[in-house]
Parts: structure tokens; sequence; C-alpha cells
């Protein structure tokens, strides 16, 4: 009874924060809202049995994405009435992707009614470790079956890291912003590192 009533507890959140996320006006309050419907999604997988899988949607999507989404946003000086003009402006594009999408999904769910698909059958080659929970199955498959994929994964992804720190940290001209000097930070007279202002009531800071 009671996971019954979780289920229908995450899917009416899910599907309320996942229609709020489009129907905000302020893209703050959107990004909220999908964090909040991340979140209800990881229960849902919780009731399914799928752990792992909702360890990446609150640990990926909601501590990496989904922050990483809101300090745009935040940081973004979005223009609301802008915004809102360009949202009328390509809604009937916007309603003809819909249309189109929903004829695809119709079109696939009458073919696979008719028998025209047929869905893959598991071989059982990859089965599940007996009385181990989900996570230490996938673990065994991972690091047993497909060990020289995942490293490989891994060195392609310490590349690629590699790679994005040469690029931030080559070498500018002299004078250039974002290159530092560290030394000359340093040895730099404290006396001239900061110059107090004092200005008077209603003016400026000349600077």
């Amino acid at each position: 009874m009671i996971q019954t009533f979780a289920f229908y507890l995450f899917a009416v959140l899910l599907i309320a924060s996942a229609v709020l996320v489009i129907m905000a006006r302020n893209p703050v309050h959107s990004v909220l809202w999908l964090i909040l419907a991340f979140f209800n999604a990881a229960g849902l997988m919780v009731l399914v049995g799928a752990e792992f899988i909702a360890m990446l949607l609150v640990i990926v999507y909601v501590g990496a994405v989904a922050v990483l989404f809101l300090f745009v946003v935040m940081m973004l000086d979005i223009d609301y009435a802008e915004l809102r003009a360009g949202f009328i402006k390509n809604f009937p594009l916007g309603l003809a992707i819909a249309a189109i999408l929903l004829a695809e999904l119709v079109l696939g769910l009458g073919a696979y009614r008719a028998g025209a698909f047929e869905l893959g059958t598991p071989s059982g080659a990859a089965a599940p470790v007996l009385d181990r929970s989900n996570i230490e199955s996938l673990g065994a498959v991972l690091y047993r079956d497909y060990l020289f994929l995942f490293e490989a994964a891994g060195l392609v992804l310490l590349v690629a890291m590699v790679g994005a720190i040469v690029l931030t940290h080559r070498q500018r001209p002299d004078g250039a912003r974002g290159q530092q000097n560290i030394t000359k930070q340093v040895r730099r007279n404290p006396d001239e590192a900061t110059v107090m202002k004092q200005p008077e009531i209603g003016k400026g800071v000349e600077l």
C-alpha cells in the first residue's frame, strides 16, 4: 500500500514540476522546478529497484547539471519582456514541432502494437549476481566484463581534461587579459596595492 502511494505521489509531483519548468516565467524558477523533477524521478527509480540510476540523477543531474544551469541563468542579464516576446513569436514553430513528435509517438506505438517491431530479449550473458544489490551486480559486470572499455573511457576523459587545461594556460601576449604573473604579484609593494578613497556624499569615485 505504501509503495503504491509513494509511486503516485512521486509521479504526480514529477509531472507537475515538469509542467512548471515550461510554464514558469522566471528562468531561475524553471531550474528550481527542474531540480524538484529530478528528485521525484530519483524516487521513482528507487521504487523500481534501480538505485544506481537514482543516485546518478541526484549526484550528476542535480549536483552538477542543474546547479550549473542555475548559476548560468543567475549570471545572465535576461530581459524577461524580450524573452516573453520571443516565446510568443516562436510559439507556432514550437507547436508544429510538438505535433510532429506526437505523430511519431502515435506511429511508433501503433507499429509496436501491430507487431512490426521486435524488441530484443536479454541473452543472460550479463545476469545479475545472486544475493547482491543492483549496484553490486552492475559493478561486477562493469569491472569484470567491460574493464578494458571502462579504463579506455577514463583515459579519454583524462586526455580531454589535460587538453582543456593546456588550452586554458597557453601563452598569451604581454598585457592580455587573463594572464597572471605570479612573481610580479608577490613582489608588489603592499603600500601601493590598495588606495583608500573617501568620496564626498552624493559624489562618485574617481578611478
